[in-house]
């Protein structure tokens, strides 16, 4: 079977001295970027202190490491030159939504002007991991069946549980933000390409949207190319923990779409459960039980894993991104990147620093872990 994959990363840009964001940073960074990106994209984003990496189309999972490790390097050293630094978190741990500013472009503009409050708060970043397989048709289906994993993927990359200097009690509070706006969440069931064209028309006859690309779903078919784009996980501070998402999203998307082409994909669960193990995970992350659709119940998010990594096994081998997904287990026993900034700000006030200090300390690990494995 026949399959790429890319990701876009979006980076908050950091003051190395204060740890907080740059509202306005220098231009040179794009610039930089711009002349040394290879096959890679780097573009601007919502807001002026976040840059966005688009990794090249990949063939393999292999690949797609050797590109993310690529365009991280590229994008830390544009703004190690320009008197800042990257950091892969889904927020910042105290910047203020007010200080920021907005990239001055028509759509961001209209973005703005349309939701008001709710887009000046979006001081959010995310992962997001397009794969390209199979036909138009089989991509929706894929898409619809893939939305009963997505709570488990978005548990592994949790990396937001700091919002405006405050330890929020969720470990994905990114979510909570991207909710204020519409056509966010879970899309509902659809099973064919003429289906979501319909729906797109439908928003169109309407001018509430433009195109699909105002459709901001957890998981969507790209408008630009013939992929499917999953966008409900946090950005990971570690590659490690990113790869194993992609991993995960590519033995999935190999095996629902050999059921799908043998007639056999299980029946869809009901979106609201879905959407209840969602917030599970948004809230709880590798801690949380959810809800086990096939037998009711709870289930340990750790013995969820298993069972999903042994449904998995030959799709990861002929992948040969093994390795990779098994690294889920890790994640799920040492932590995510919202677990690690957690305990690392506890444990720093416990031994006496004020709340801004073990702030600035979680900065400062985060900006490390981004730095792994880069080279």
């Amino acid at each position: 079977m026949d399959m790429t994959f890319g990701i876009e990363e979006e980076f908050f840009l950091v003051d190395p001295g204060s740890r907080d964001i740059i509202a306005d940073p220098d231009p040179g960074i794009f610039d930089w970027c711009e002349q040394n990106r290879g096959p890679h994209g780097f573009v601007h984003e919502f807001l002026r202190s976040q840059i966005e990496t688009n990794t090249r189309v990949c063939e393999s999972v292999a690949a797609l490491r050797d590109a993310l490790r690529e365009t991280r390097r590229v994008a830390a050293e544009a703004a190690d030159r320009h008197g800042a630094t990257i950091i892969a978190s889904s927020t910042h741990p105290f910047a203020a939504w007010e200080a920021q500013m907005s990239t001055p472009k028509e759509r961001y503009d209209r973005l703005a002007t349309t939701f008001q409050e709710s887009a000046r708060r979006l001081l959010v970043s995310g992962m997001h991991i397009h794969a390209g397989f199979g036909d138009a048709d089989s991509r929706i289906r894929v898409m619809t069946a893939m939305r009963r994993y997505m709570p488990l993927m978005h548990a592994l990359s949790t990396s937001s549980p700091f919002h405006g200097g405050r330890e929020t009690g969720f470990k994905s509070y990114r979510l909570t933000i991207m909710g204020a706006l519409p056509r966010t969440g879970l899309p509902g069931p659809m099973w064919s390409k003429a289906e979501f064209d319909q729906l797109v028309a439908d928003y169109q006859r309407m001018n509430l949207i433009g195109d699909g690309s105002e459709l901001w779903w957890d998981i969507r078919p790209s408008v630009r190319f013939p992929t499917i784009e999953l966008r409900i996980c946090d950005l990971c501070p570690r590659i490690d923990d990113a790869m194993c998402i992609a991993a995960l999203y590519a033995s999935l998307i190999r095996r629902l779409s050999r059921l799908d082409a043998a007639g056999e994909l299980p029946a869809e669960p009901p979106t609201e459960i879905i959407a209840e193990n969602r917030w599970l995970a948004q809230r709880y992350g590798v801690l949380g039980f959810l809800g086990d659709t096939r037998h009711g119940g709870r289930q340990d998010i750790e013995d969820y894993t298993n069972e999903v990594l042994e449904e998995l096994a030959d799709d990861a081998r002929a992948l040969g991104c093994e390795e990779e997904l098994r690294h889920a287990l890790a994640i799920i026993r040492e932590g995510t990147g919202a677990d690690r900034q957690i305990d690392l700000f506890r444990l720093r006030r416990v031994e006496g620093d004020t709340d801004a200090q073990a702030l600035r300390a979680v900065v400062d690990l985060v900006i490390e872990e981004t730095r792994e494995g880069v080279g």
